[in-house]
């Protein structure tokens, strides 16, 4: 187990649809799969296809080339001791061999939209056409594509492991559950059958070889991640045939797996197939991202670390670590503890915009685009996309997307709060946040600031005057702008509503209860904004409309002052630091949490610059971290450092220490603000390294353990992780 790497690879369609599993070919998680299909975009997403087992026949003997765990503790076979290299760029690809034979298995799941003839309506390019979906057809699919080279001819057998659950549950094997097939010339149909219920259907197709049914349960796969979140940690998965296919040197086989029924449309998969896919996805992000051919990505640079292996957790670039044997990872090995340099900064850059796409999807409910919070488990929500949106659609110049998001959010918004949450069709919103309604408005106004797109400004004024009235004259959750001090304030048992929003039992964990100091820097920064909207409106308005803009501006300007002087009441001059709620007794909360950079970071910032100076001397020296910012100090008594075991202890830790990465962003900004003559206290290489080469290779982790070595946590590719570096990287 000792060299079994289990760093994680991830693949979108921009849908929902995943494909994920590990660098050693073994899956760890529920959510290592091939095909999970978003059977309700981004939502419903199913297991429909596990993988394929694969062998390799040759005269002097049989390869096994999987890696499973078992229940039992065993692992078999070990094909990751076969295993010669593993490179990420541009797709998933394992090369398996020995002296005289190598066999190379390549995946790609394409893009999800397609295109119906000349019809896509968006203006830039094709490549954005999540926001056109009704010139669109949708598809959810994977290609893999296997390569031999040897001396002698070879059989590959392919088992196929599939299954029909959702994602987030492990399948068991019943007499209840039933896969029926109809096989047909290099095609088989699929579809379960379970206590009476039909299932997905989806198909295969083969570019060559031979099916043969066999109709057996594959029992008793053990997850060690899930042992180690405490969830549970066996599934077992259904074999119902297996492909053989007979390779002379140089021949190559395509398979696809596809959600529904076989369709006469569907091209001839050949040699030829799975190139074209690859190339399309490539052409799609060029034309996003205004990639020349000059611009191709360089080598991954993906060290090989004791860090990422099953039994050996300790980082590569920390003394005394040895690397196991050495397994080619895209051109770089990691040797005697040293992690290899980064690859050039525009390099850097591509592979950033490449992870930020991953997240940008359509979902059917709301007929337009989202984003999805972070993979393998989140869906879409409010906050996560709001604070998101600059890095993922602003600054990489998809603005179209950014416009479409900011209208369905202020489309929805109900008793002048914006939705934290789109469910399915037929269902509404959820509401249950108080800052994703101030985050869509200083996200609005970084829009603006970026398109001087006045005419949009227009368009959702109308929400913004919805959302003052209802803030000012009180909204659901006891949501309100205290008279006295012009602080908004809330006050409601059983649920948490700023980010730090972990309810357990329905106790909160982090109530914040009252008025939290960075709700009331966004709303303070919101006033400002709304001031200066009804300015720029007013100048392009009749008379009569300009004197009640005009009236309103004045308004938003006289309680933003109002709020500014009352932003004193969070000082705290004994910690140097500002108060991280007033709570509904007027008790003052002196936790050191990073909500206080947040509160100096806005577009509109209303706290004194010498005060702003002792916060981020305070938060540079108890909350900085190589990987992002604490959530709480670790001096304080809360304090939890690492994040891990059972769901309860995992959430009790969430905000209690645990490092959040995207927070690295908001004290960029506040020290660009306040300390802008002084060097920045952050090495952006350990966050680098982490992007490129640890946890999953090209994204950035939700969390890290508030202790050191900081190691990575949570979700492995977080939406706001990756925006809030895009942010600022490059800078």
């Amino acid at each position: 187990m000792g060299d079994l790497d289990i760093r994680e690879w991830l693949l979108t369609n921009g849908l929902g649809s995943f494909a994920s599993g590990t660098v050693s070919d073994v899956r760890t998680r529920t959510y290592h799969g091939w095909l999970f299909a978003a059977t309700s975009p981004p939502s419903g997403r199913t297991l429909l296809m596990s993988h394929l087992e694969a062998s390799l026949e040759l005269p002097h003997g049989v390869m096994a080339l999987g890696t499973n765990f078992w229940a039992s503790g065993k692992i078999e076979p070990q094909g990751y001791k076969l295993l010669r290299s593993f490179d990420i760029n541009p797709v998933p690809k394992w090369t398996w061999g020995e002296k005289d034979w190598q066999l190379s298995r390549q995946i790609v799941m394409p893009y999800g939209l397609e295109a119906k003839g000349e019809g896509l309506l968006e203006t830039k390019t094709q490549g954005d056409s999540l926001l056109t979906n009704n010139q669109a057809t949708f598809s959810h699919r994977v290609l893999i594509q296997y390569r031999y080279q040897g001396s002698e001819t070879a059989v590959l057998k392919l088992q196929l492991l599939i299954g029909d659950r959702d994602f987030h549950h492990q399948q068991k094997g019943s007499s209840q559950l039933h896969f029926s097939e109809l096989i047909e010339e290099g095609e088989l149909s699929l579809q379960a059958k379970n206590a009476g219920e039909f299932g997905t259907p989806w198909h295969l197709r083969w570019s060559k070889g031979i099916y043969v049914s066999s109709g057996v349960w594959h029992w008793n796969y053990a997850l060690p991640e899930e042992t180690r979140r405490g969830l549970g940690n066996k599934e077992d998965l259904y074999n119902p045939g297996y492909l053989s296919v007979v390779l002379e040197s140089g021949d190559t086989v395509t398979i696809e797996a596809r959600l529904g029924f076989p369709e006469e449309s569907n091209q001839a998969l050949n040699c030829e197939t799975f190139s074209r896919e690859v190339l399309a996805e490539e052409k799609r992000l060029s034309q996003i991202f205004g990639w020349g051919e000059g611009d191709k990505e360089e080598n991954s640079h993906l060290p090989l670390s004791p860090r990422h292996f099953l039994q050996r957790r300790e980082p590569c670039r920390r003394s005394g670590s040895s690397s196991p044997r050495h397994l080619h990872i895209q051109g770089n090995w990691c040797r005697s503890g040293s992690s290899p340099p980064l690859p050039p900064k525009n390099v850097i850059w591509q592979k950033l915009l490449r992870a930020s796409d991953q997240f940008l999807v359509y979902r059917a409910s709301i007929n337009g685009p989202t984003a999805i919070a972070g993979y393998h488990w989140f869906n879409d929500w409010g906050r996560d996309t709001l604070i998101a949106l600059p890095g993922l659609a602003i600054v990489p110049q998809r603005f179209d997307i950014a416009k479409g998001l900011l209208r369905t959010f202020g489309h929805y918004c109900r008793q002048g709060l914006i939705p934290n949450a789109f469910p399915d069709a037929g269902s509404e919103p959820f509401y249950n946040s108080i800052d994703a309604t101030l985050w869509w408005i200083e996200t609005l106004g970084i829009y603006l600031e970026a398109t001087q797109d006045w005419e949009f400004l227009a368009e959702q004024y109308p929400v913004v005057r919805k959302i003052y009235k209802a803030f000012v004259g009180g909204s659901i959750y006891n949501i309100y702008v205290d008279s006295t001090d012009g602080l908004v304030s809330w006050d409601a048992p059983g649920v948490a509503l700023t980010w730090m929003d972990v309810v357990i039992e329905g106790v909160p964990v982090t109530p914040r209860r009252g008025k939290p100091v960075e709700i009331n820097a966004l709303w303070y920064s919101a006033l400002c904004w709304a001031s200066r909207w009804a300015e720029i409106l007013s100048e392009q308005n009749n008379c009569e409309e300009e004197m009640g803009l005009a009236n309103q501006a004045r308004r938003y300007t006289h309680l933003a002052q109002q709020v500014k002087r009352s932003l004193q009441k969070f000082w705290n001059p004994k910690a140097g630091y500002l108060y991280d709620t007033i709570e509904p007794d007027d008790y003052r909360n002196s936790q050191i949490r990073p909500n206080a950079v947040l509160a100096l970071s806005l577009r509109h910032c209303g706290i004194p610059a010498q005060q702003g100076y002792q916060i981020l001397e305070r938060a540079s020296k108890s909350l900085l971290t190589p990987y992002g910012l604490r959530s709480l100090e670790p001096d304080d008594p809360e304090y939890i450092g690492k994040y891990i075991g059972n769901s309860v202890n995992r959430d009790r830790a969430y905000h209690q220490g645990t490092v959040w990465s995207w927070l690295i962003g908001p004290f960029i900004c506040a020290w660009q603000r306040f300390r802008e003559n002084e060097a920045l206290p952050f090495d952006w290489e350990p966050l680098m390294h982490h992007f490129l080469s640890d946890a999953c290779l090209g994204s950035i982790s939700e969390i890290f353990d508030g202790d050191e070595p900081h190691a990575p946590k949570g979700a492995i590719a977080q939406a706001w992780s990756v925006a809030e570096v895009i942010r600022h990287y490059k800078g």
